[in-house]
């Protein structure tokens, strides 16, 4: 949590879901002007896949690359994840990449990205958020904070849980 003072009281952030909105706000931005750009990984992050990951990823690699993401084939049981969206670049790549196959094997594939973008994009941004008892430095504290005053919606994340709560000098 973010503990700031204001002029009522106390402020106590939700790292976690602040950070998933900005980051969801953001990629929503990118995806609805056609500039959802890739980062290519430096060395590709592989994981054992299931039979079903691994036809999802072949079946769905156009819809994969319009989100951003580059997942093949490194061998038969092995994907790679060869590039993220910049917005996730710090993320961790194989768990982006598995919840991102899972939701295109639930959706039907040639219509996800229309259908589904916002659970999509909530997934991918949830992913690539700051994680509680991860310790912010006070220059990523108040980065975060100022990215929620010029971010739509940010008093809640995806998922509806509130980002912050203000308590007065008597509570």
């Amino acid at each position: 949590y973010i503990l700031a003072e204001n002029a009522q009281g106390l402020i106590v952030v939700d790292m976690h879901a602040a950070h998933e909105r900005v980051v969801y706000e953001r990629l929503k931005q990118q995806m609805d002007a056609a500039q959802l750009t890739s980062q290519p990984l430096l060395i590709p992050a592989t994981f054992a896949a299931t039979p079903q990951e691994v036809a999802t990823a072949e079946a769905c690699a156009e819809t994969l690359h319009t989100l951003g993401l580059e997942i093949t084939a490194f061998s038969p049981r092995t994907l790679a994840v060869r590039a993220v969206p910049t917005t996730l670049a710090q993320g961790n790549a194989v768990e982006l990449a598995r919840s991102v196959l899972a939701e295109l094997t639930q959706h039907d594939a040639s219509t996800v990205v229309q259908r589904a973008q916002n659970e999509l994009l909530g997934t991918m941004a949830c992913h690539g958020a700051v994680r509680a008892n991860r310790r912010l430095t006070l220059d990523e504290m108040n980065a975060l904070l100022r990215q929620m005053e010029a971010t739509e919606r940010s008093d809640q994340c995806n998922h509806g849980r509130p980002t912050w709560r203000q308590m007065s000098m008597r509570e």
